[in-house]
């Protein structure tokens, strides 16, 4: 897929999210079905040893051989994160709501709110999640051209910690 073609899309899904996604002053009424801000199905609760914490799953687009990116709405609970991981292809974080973190390996952690994007750079480590008391929404776009996501080790509860207090 031709760099022009990326840009497109992400565009095209930050145009959708600017317009469609929740304010944090709305009181929007919906089914547990989907995530806080109502953009997305939330999906199902991911049961494999990547995650601390609840985080759910919803696929938006699956990667073919016609589009190597995989496209998912994930909902992080309180607390919740990702283990450290990198991606061959690199990804694209798009912050639809809520309060969450991301951090690569040697620098500081993030925080990252509604409307932030993050481009996390082929195969350098990071993890990304909720603040410790707030729940935290996020379309993640995963090139998977180069290989599947790379998991590593648990992120400790110093290191997620840090700086918070």
């Amino acid at each position: 897929m031709s760099m022009k073609k990326i840009k497109q899309t992400v565009l095209g899904l930050i145009c959708s999210i600017s317009l469609f996604s929740c304010t944090q002053e709305a009181k929007v009424s919906h089914d547990a079905n989907t995530d806080e801000c109502g953009l997305f199905a939330k999906g199902k609760k991911v049961t494999n040893d990547n995650f601390t914490g609840a985080v759910y799953l919803q696929p938006l687009i699956e990667s073919d051989s016609l589009n190597q990116n995989n496209v998912g709405n994930v909902s992080f609970e309180p607390g919740a994160r990702s283990k450290w991981h990198s991606h061959p292809a690199g990804q694209i974080l798009l912050v639809t709501g809520g309060v969450g973190y991301y951090q690569e390996k040697g620098r500081s952690k993030v925080i990252l709110r509604k409307g932030d994007v993050i481009k996390c750079p082929p195969n350098v480590p990071h993890w990304h999640g909720a603040s410790a008391d707030t729940a935290f929404y996020q379309v993640a776009i995963t090139g998977r051209e180069k290989g599947p996501t790379v998991w590593l080790e648990a992120v400790s509860d110093s290191v997620y910690l840090a700086g918070d207090r």
